[in-house]
């Protein structure tokens, strides 16, 4: 699948989403979260490529894998967050989704400490 055939069935679902809005608004929001999860899921077997693109890259630069592991880790907590967030907005929660927003980017943050304090004592291993 490509990016289009992904478009065409977030519009698709948005479409029907839409005319079920009149009588069943319920079954619009379960209809545009399965397509949601489909999307999300499809995405996820992407970051295969992903990863075998990350390995080759650590092959040629002699790259700790602490930091590919950590920029896995980002991306996966950014994804997953994004994803939870929309739907909550979608379905009318926004607070609830920027709360998911809030909580992805702490964690990111947690999860980038350690290199930032590697980075903090290499430049004062420079200094000294």
């Amino acid at each position: 699948m490509t990016v289009v055939t992904i478009g065409i069935v977030g519009i698709t679902a948005v479409l029907l989403a839409v005319q079920m809005k009149g009588t069943r608004a319920e079954y619009g929001t379960y209809l545009v979260m399965a397509a949601g999860c489909f999307i999300f899921f499809y995405g996820v077997s992407k970051m295969e490529s992903i990863l075998d693109a990350m390995r080759k890259i650590q092959e040629f630069v002699k790259i700790n894998h602490v930091y590919l592991s950590t920029l896995i880790k980002m991306i996966g907590i950014t994804y997953i967050a994004e994803f939870c967030s929309g739907i909550c907005k979608d379905a009318g929660y926004g607070a609830l989704g920027t709360q998911i927003e809030i909580f992805g980017k702490l964690s990111i943050l947690a999860v980038g400490m350690p290199i930032v304090l590697a980075l903090m004592e290499t430049i004062q291993g420079f200094l000294a």
